[in-house]
């Protein structure tokens, strides 16, 4: 009995201090949120385009001079290439403050979401604009332009230190992955065009023992030093790669530059005030719901009632913690799925209580009821759990990002409610597992109409 007790406490103080957590992570409902310690600014909840308001944009990219082989890596490209454009130190003003999604629809088509961003002109802009691949060498003054601060640091504007040239992705050919046949580290080959190859050798003639800058989209991805003057039309990459990262610098100079035409399909802008209005209205049916359930258990099951919506109330922390630490970004579709979460640990609860039920009706003490009644209503709970989750996968693996908010909210809730269910509500009832059989003692484990 005392194990059990100790056990509950210990459950208790774990769950207040998840409870806690969420508060205190939450500018929402913790006024004193911004003299919060790092920990807690790092994880409020992170609002879907429907509830923080914003832009969606669509796009579709035309992959018909596209080798069906290629187009997935392509695709990828062209995700990546929208990314580091919305991302881009010119705009952040406009796209930095909150976390734009950029993702793959299907087999060629780029969904954007740019939450709190009501006039999505410029980010149309930047989109539009084919990925732009350059070759850059040293300024002849590039050794005045490094700053040394008071401390003996260097301060390096490498805008000012790299000046541009005629060679840009268009004349590139391909680039491959390789592996050095001496020490077996990943290089990457260069292959130019005709007039690429003209422009490369020109390059690497006048440019020996220095830098020579290979930037995409305006930000450099490859700085190799050039050992020697190369005319064949190719040259290698070398340095500290893994492969992992030799393999996508190849991605990003085979598909970073190559014109792949994108066409808007549809511009969709969510204000603000809608957005909150539907924060606003997710919350208030979740606490609905939630005291509706609370009313419901208490006044029918009595004090195993009691028991279970504390044991929700467990339940529902460590799912809104989840939710923070993940991170999962919460939609309206997702919030649903939350809700019904909620029910499906209630029904735990129910079976359970319900085959107590019948225990008792057989003449059964209490603390046997009890026990028999978690171990035969384990079966059916694990069986529905199994049969949710398993849809909550399948949703999850073929649906549309909406319907993978709903899903993964829904999943999480699943694999928590049989914790919280079979687990946690078993300790608190094995904690008050009453010694007497008095009327007053049936009755408060009894439960409807039945008196016990």
């Amino acid at each position: 009995m005392w194990k059990h007790r100790i056990l509950a406490l210990i459950i208790l103080i774990l769950g207040a201090g998840v409870a806690f957590f969420v508060f205190q992570s939450e500018p929402g409902l913790n006024k004193n949120f911004e003299t919060q310690n790092t920990f807690f600014k790092n994880h409020p909840f992170r609002l879907g385009l429907d509830l923080s308001g914003g832009s969606y944009l669509l796009y579709e990219a035309d992959t018909s001079k596209i080798d069906s082989l290629e187009v997935d890596d392509q695709m990828q490209a062209l995700r990546d290439a929208v990314e580091r454009r919305l991302n881009s130190t010119d705009i952040s003003g406009v796209f930095g403050v909150a976390e734009n999604v950029v993702r793959i629809e299907g087999k060629d088509r780029i969904a954007v979401e740019l939450p709190g961003v009501t006039d999505p002109t410029k980010a149309v802009s930047k989109i539009s604009a084919t990925p732009l691949l350059e070759f850059k060498i040293e300024a002849p003054d590039a050794a005045q332009k490094i700053a040394v601060d008071e401390n003996g640091e260097a301060n390096v504007d490498l805008s000012s230190i790299f000046i541009p040239t005629e060679l840009t992705g268009r004349y590139l050919k391909k680039a491959t992955l390789e592996f050095d046949p001496t020490t077996r580290e990943p290089v990457v080959s260069l292959q130019f065009d005709e007039i690429g190859t003209k422009l490369f050798a020109q390059i690497t003639k006048e440019n020996v023992g220095k830098i020579v800058a290979i930037y995409l989209d305006g930000v450099p991805i490859s700085t190799p030093v050039v050992n020697e003057e190369i005319t064949g039309g190719s040259a290698y990459i070398s340095g500290v790669f893994t492969p992992p990262e030799a393999k996508e610098l190849v991605r990003q100079l085979n598909y970073g530059a190559l014109p792949m035409p994108v066409h808007n399909l549809s511009i969709q802008t969510i204000g603000a005030t809608l957005g909150e209005n539907a924060v606003n209205a997710g919350v208030k049916a979740t606490q609905i719901g939630f005291l509706l359930v609370a009313l419901f258990m208490i006044l029918w099951y009595r004090l195993p009632g009691l028991v279970a919506i504390l044991s929700l109330s467990i339940f529902v922390a460590i799912i809104l913690a989840l939710f923070k630490l993940i991170p999962v970004t919460l939609t309206a579709a997702g919030i649903a799925g939350f809700i019904i979460s909620i029910g499906i640990a209630v029904d735990a609860n129910v079976l359970i209580f319900e085959r107590t039920k019948e225990e008792l009706k057989n003449g059964r003490e209490i603390g046997d009821a009890l026990d028999n009644g978690f171990s035969r209503a384990w079966s059916s709970i694990r069986d529905s759990n199994i049969s949710n989750f398993i849809t909550a996968v399948i949703l999850f693996w073929f649906g549309t990002s909406l319907i993978k908010g709903f899903a993964l909210t829904l999943g999480l809730g699943v694999l928590v409610s049989m914790f919280s269910a079979i687990t946690i509500t078993r300790i608190f009832l094995s904690a008050i597992k009453p010694k007497g059989e008095g009327k007053v003692t049936r009755f408060l484990f009894g439960s409807g109409i039945n008196r016990g």
